[in-house]
This record gives C-alpha cells, structure tokens and sequence, in this order.
C-alpha cells in the first residue's frame, strides 16, 4: 500500500477551492485503497491529531499562522516534528498544494532530504511584473528545482508554473479540479425574492477577485434593469467598498449582503439565482462556476487565466474584464436565464467533473514517481546553485545545513525508536469489540 502525504497551511476549518480540493483528493484516494494523511498548521480551538471522514488522519500542528493563515518560511523550524511523522505513518509520497504554502514548501525540501518523493499541485496563477510575485516565484523556483512531478489544474497555470519555476512543462501534468456534484443539486423552487431576476456572487472580497469590477457593474446594471437583485456572499479587505457603494447610490432594494457563507449553505444560496456571475481579474482554475452551474445558474464571467478551459461555451457566456462587457453580458443573460434547462445542465456538468477521476490521474503520477530513482547530493547541489551565484550558494549552505540537522535528530531519535500507529478500521474494530464483543463482523 502506498502511504501519501498531503500538505498545505490552506485546510479546515478554513474554506475555499484549494481546501476542498484537498479534503475530496484525501476521501477518493482512500477510497482507491491509498493510506492518506494531511498535516497543516493549528487552528483556532483544532490542534493535535483528529480524524475525519471515513478515517482520514489530519495532523493539525502546533504552528502559529503570521501573515493571515500561512506560516512563515522558517527552513528548520519544522523539521524536527514533520521527520517524526514521516517516520511514524511510513510515508512514500509527500504531495504539497499551492505557491504560497510555505509549510507545504519546507517539508517539500525536508522529504527530499529523507528521500521521499514529492509532487506539487499549483492552484493560481501569479503575475512576474511586481514584487510579491516576483519573490513568490523566486522562492518556488528554489523549492521545485527538485521536484519529482508536478501537477496544474489547466494549461494555462502549467505555462505559468513551466516559466514561473523553470520546470519542464514534460514534467507537469494538467489534471483539473472537480465538484462533489451532488452535493450541488438544482432546486428552482429556491428562488427568492420572487419577480425578480435575481444574480447570484459568491467570492473572497479581494482584489484578485474583481470586486472593483462588480462594484462598478453593480452600478450599470442596477440602473438599467430595475427587476434585478443582487445576492452577495463572501468576506474580506474589499467588501467595505462594497458597502459603500450600495450607501451611496441607494442599491438596499437591489442588492442583499450575505457576509461569509459557511460551505454547508452555498448551495442554498446559489439556488435562490438565475444567474452566477464571475469578476475575477485572474484564476487559475474557477470552482464556483462549476458549482453554479451544477445548480443550474446561467453563468456569467471573465475570460482570464484558465477559465475558459473550465466549462463549454453553451454554458457560460465570457466577458472581459470591464464593467462595460460584464454589464453587456449579463443583459445577454437575462432573457435565456427565464427559460433555462436547469435538470439538464446538472446531468451535463456531472458526467464532465468527478473527483473519483482527479483521484485516479493523480494515482498514476504517484506510481510514475516510485519509479524513478532518488536525486544524488551533487545534483541535489547543482540544482541549488542554478538559481545563481549569490543565491545558489546561499541555497547550498541550507541543504548543507539541512543534511546535517536530519543526522543529529538521527542519532537523538533513531528511526527504530518511533513508536508505529495503528490502522484506524483497526483501531475502529476493537473498540466495537471492546463493547459489543468479538462477534461484531469487520
């Protein structure tokens, strides 16, 4: 059995693409006969070890988030409790999601260290014209310079990745993300306020999102169409300009601020809708709109980044990125969302997106990996020194420094002195047996 890893400072309690995808990813692979476990940082009232479904182990350790839910990037910091449990649950594969995961990129380079093997999932797409990208970039093109594999959620983010971190874009493989579809299940009764046509946004309030955009678009089309209302959901630095706007240009009647929606109510929210609509400035790969769409919503959104790789063209209509566009489109929308096959697009967008199919292409990268053979040190040590003079050698130093701290925890705690843990449909079993005795069948 192989034994994975999956890492990021991004998971529950927090909500989001990147979190599901690792919570439904851990679920299927289990499923397919995989031992799965997830280490991510401590949250609010969730430390330690817990289990969730169908025994999925998370280790939730004790770092302390600096800079909103990432930790910082501290090298050595970690290494002592992540060899311990990479040790303790025999891991094979350590699999670390997203760029700006810098727990998930030190355990990356510890792994390497300890000889496992190691794939990257990127989730977005970064810019290389201004300097948060530029130092994001600089830091993951250090940490994948060893990488095994790497995976892309479209082609456009693996062109990004390939020219971010210098990878082989043959290295790389595109596997999308998918929706639970039935967990987003059309149900037009739902619709409310009634007599309107009501516009459905669910996203983070940043400016990656385009919430300039939708504030700008609120306006036009609150003008122009007085039978539209406007559902609003989601939180973060750029809802107060929302609010704002709906104070100054008197849009009460139209519009209706929902704050954060806990992942259990989108789908209600997204059936009150006839229409989803999209102002991202950039992504990767847009989950809401599979989900919108799933529901049964006319969707509406900006063609960037990989979007347009998502869903076909009968089921969306793409607009750039102006509120001039936007507003056009969605007049567009208007007249087909009064009269649109809801049952039948959620039949089509569940035969397109499964997670039982991103959970089998992700299984053969893994078994593609075990394959090959582990890096030697020299080209552990070319690899650092590719990424400059100055910086290369800085980077040798770390990995010198890296190899010598993992000999000292060596000795201090040989491998043979950690303690194995048991399976949990074992530990399930005998507890049962303890109580209903040893006539229980497994």
């Amino acid at each position: 059995m192989v034994n994975i890893c999956l890492i990021c400072d991004f998971f529950y309690p927090c909500l989001g693409g990147v979190e599901m995808h690792i919570f439904q990813l851990g679920l299927c692979l289990i499923e397919r006969g995989l031992k799965v476990i997830i280490i991510t940082h401590k949250y609010q009232g969730r430390s330690g070890v817990r289990y969730m479904t169908n025994g999925l182990k998370v280790y939730y350790c004790p770092f302390i988030p600096a800079i909103q839910t990432v930790v910082l990037f501290t090298y050595v910091g970690t290494l002592p409790i992540f060899r311990q449990i990479l040790l303790r649950e025999e891991i094979h594969i350590v699999h670390s999601h997203a760029a700006t995961s810098y727990l998930g990129g030190e355990l990356l380079l510890h792994a390497k260290s300890m000889g496992f093997k190691t794939v990257f999932t990127d989730h977005s797409l970064f810019a290389f014209n201004d300097a948060a990208s530029f130092h994001v970039n600089k830091i993951l093109k250090y940490i994948l310079c060893e990488i095994d594999h790497s995976i892309s959620v479209s082609h456009v983010s693996k062109e990004n990745l390939s020219m971010r971190a210098s990878l082989d874009p043959r290295n790389i493989s595109v596997i999308p993300n998918a929706v639970d579809c039935s967990r987003f299940t059309p149900n037009p009764q739902k619709r409310y306020p009634l007599n309107t046509i009501n516009i459905v946004v669910i996203c983070r309030m940043t400016f990656r999102k385009g919430v300039d955009l939708l504030v700008d678009v609120l306006q036009i089309i609150c003008k122009q169409h007085p039978e539209i209302y406007f559902i609003i959901g989601g939180d973060g630095p750029k809802k107060k300009i929302l609010e704002e706007t709906i104070q100054r240009y008197n849009l009460q009647n139209q519009t209706e601020l929902l704050g954060s929606v806990p992942g259990h109510q989108v789908k209600d929210v997204l059936n009150r809708g006839h229409i989803f609509l999209n102002t991202s400035l950039t992504e990767a790969f847009c989950i809401a709109i599979v989900e919108a769409a799933s529901c049964g919503l006319c969707v509406v959104s900006t063609n960037v980044g990989g979007i347009s790789e998502v869903l076909p063209q009968n089921m969306v209509l793409y607009a750039d990125p102006t509120p001039e566009d936007i507003s056009h489109k969605i007049t567009q929308a208007i007249p087909i969302a009064k009269n649109f096959y809801v049952y039948q697009q959620h039949e089509l967008v569940k035969k397109m997106y499964s997670w039982e199919q991103v959970a089998e292409r992700t299984e053969k990268v893994y078994y593609k990996i075990l394959q090959t053979q582990n890096q030697t040190i020299l080209k552990r040590f070319k690899d650092c020194y590719s990424n400059g003079q100055i910086y290369g050698l800085f980077l040798m130093i770390l990995l010198i420094f890296d190899l010598i701290f993992l000999m000292i925890l060596d000795f201090l705690q040989p491998h043979k002195g950690i303690h194995k843990p048991g399976i949990f449909n074992q530990i399930y079993k005998n507890q049962k047996e303890k109580v209903w005795g040893s006539s229980i069948q497994s």
